[in-house]
Order: structure tokens, then sequence, then C-alpha cells
């Protein structure tokens, strides 16, 4: 999944972004020799090829978050206007063409504008003009969207009432601990983002793999987070058997105990030391080779999981 990036974000990570443009093509080449079948949950902004047509679509309501930085809508769109040289920053049509041809994958809403659920000052009801924007600029591209990741995990029931008001039935939920619990950004601790990151390379918080019985909540389909994907470090290198070894050991419980495992990454967070991330990655899908040879453990996409979970 990714979203749209404000002038200091350019400044700050902007060459991991530039470099999604390689991530995609590779991402898409790696999931066709494993027979990987993937959700791409996309910013509705980034389905546009110019600011004429971003401009033409601003929803109606808009989020009044309390923080002013987190509106894209005060300071991301008038910088959008005048810098056509960082278009790329802006706007993928063509990586989201890519994508769609290849029918094994789906792409999915990260909301219009990536839009912070749980912020305050923000209503659902600006919540319901976002996700209108999304799913017409998805229409329009012949892409109907049935399933949402929420940007920075956060929601909360009337935001799915608002999701399944709209069609939009199938969500990517948290993982099943204190740790991964939906928090405003106020919310947050240091000490919940240490132990995670340890999380990431030791298991403190359980396998978190989805028992299909239990997958149908508020009336939607809850597809949880298993494990993000934390990319690449020169500094924790030395650690990377740990955390492939995680990542293993949680998707050979799945397979054997016949549930879920939900891997998940943004493709800027492969943008720095692109040949080590998708060496690691690699390593993930032959275990997943593996595993479906053995357990005929299967990948599917969050709208295919998602339709046979309703329709049992």
């Amino acid at each position: 999944m990714w979203g749209v990036l404000d002038k200091r974000s350019i400044a700050s990570y902007g060459k991991q972004i530039a470099a999604v443009q390689e991530v995609i093509p590779q991402l898409l080449a790696l999931f066709e020799s494993y027979d990987i079948h993937a959700t791409f949950a996309t910013v509705g902004m980034l389905f546009h090829s110019n600011y004429k047509a971003l401009e033409a679509t601003i929803p109606h309501s808009l989020p009044q978050y309390e923080q002013a930085a987190y509106s894209p809508y005060t300071h991301y769109i008038p910088e959008v206007a005048t810098e056509i040289k960082n278009a790329p920053y802006h706007f993928a049509p063509e990586l989201i063409t890519q994508i769609k041809t290849k029918e094994r994958h789906e792409i999915s809403t990260h909301t219009y504008s990536h839009y912070y659920c749980l912020e305050a000052g923000q209503t659902s009801q600006a919540f319901e003009a976002d996700l209108e924007a999304a799913i017409q600029v998805a229409k329009e591209q012949n892409i109907v969207l049935e399933s949402i990741v929420f940007p920075r995990n956060q929601y909360s029931k009337a935001y799915l009432d608002v999701c399944q008001q709209k069609g939009i039935y199938i969500y990517r939920g948290n993982e099943t601990s204190w740790l991964y619990a939906p928090r405003s950004r106020e919310q947050e601790s240091l000490v919940r983002r240490a132990l995670r990151l340890i999380d990431a390379y030791i298991n403190i918080s359980g396998h978190h793999c989805a028992d299909l019985r239990q997958m149908k909540q508020h009336g939607m389909v809850n597809i949880p987070a298993s494990r993000f994907l934390r990319p690449y470090s020169a500094k924790l290198r030395l650690l990377d058997s740990l955390r492939l070894a995680r990542i293993k050991r949680s998707m050979t419980y799945a397979a054997k105990k016949g549930r879920i495992y939900h891997l998940w990454w943004h493709p800027h967070n492969f943008g720095t030391h692109l040949v080590e991330n998708m060496q690691f990655l690699e390593k993930i899908l032959v275990h997943y080779q593996h595993l479906a040879q053995t357990y005929n453990f299967q990948s599917a996409t969050m709208q295919t999981l998602g339709s046979r979970i309703k329709n049992k």
C-alpha cells in the first residue's frame, strides 16, 4: 500500500518514494514467479495524472484535524499545484495500470486522502465523503473497491459501518494484542513502539494467524494483519536471521493449523536497499512455496478470501 507525499516528506524520504517506480515492477515479477496473489491498497489521489484532475475530485466535506499538518488539503494539495516537477511523487496512474493488468492481484483502497479515522477533529461524515471520492476515482478506471486498509491502522465500528454502507465489506484489522490495538498518534507510546520492534525478531505477542470461523465481524470480513514486513536495516542486519525465522515459523503454524497469515508492508519500505529487501522477500516466498507443496497453503487477495468467507 502507498499514499501521498508532501514537500517535507520528499525532503526526508523522497528517494524511497521515487524508487517505488522500480519496486512495483519488481514485486509484480517476483509475485508472478511464486504464484502470489496480492492486494495493493492505494490512496485515491494517486489515481490521477495531474493536478487538474485531482482538484476536480476534492470531497465536499473535508476533515478538520486539530493537528492541521495531518490534512493534505491544507498543505499537500497547494504544493502539488506548484510542484509539477515532482509529479512522480504525487501521482501513479501508470503503476496502478501495471497492477490492474495482472488479474491475479487486487487494487484495494487506502482511503482517498490517507484519512486518519481516530485523530481529533475529523468526523465519520468527512470520512464518508473521502471514501466516496476514492470509490469514484477507482470506478473511472473500471475498478470496484471491495476492501480497505485503514491508514495508520486507525478505525472503529462507526467507520466500518460507513464502509459497509458504501459496498466495502472487507478490511485489514490489527493484530490481536494490545501492542497493535488502534490508537491515535497522540495516544501512541514509545513502549509500544519498542515492543513492536522486538516482536519483529522474537515472538512475544503470538503468531497472529486468523481463524476463518472468526473473521466475520460487525457485518464485515476482518482479515487481520499477522506481521509487518520491516525493511532491511544495515544497523540490524545481523538480526535478519531472527526476523526471517519469526515470519517463517508463523507461516508454518498457519499452514499446519489451516489458518490465515497476512503479511504486509508499504512499497516505499523497499525503496532503500532495494536489492536486500527483495532478496529477503524471496526467501519468504521460497518458504511459502514449500508450504504450498506440503500443506496446500494458498495465496489469495483480500477480495478473494473475503468473498469466500462471506459466501460461507
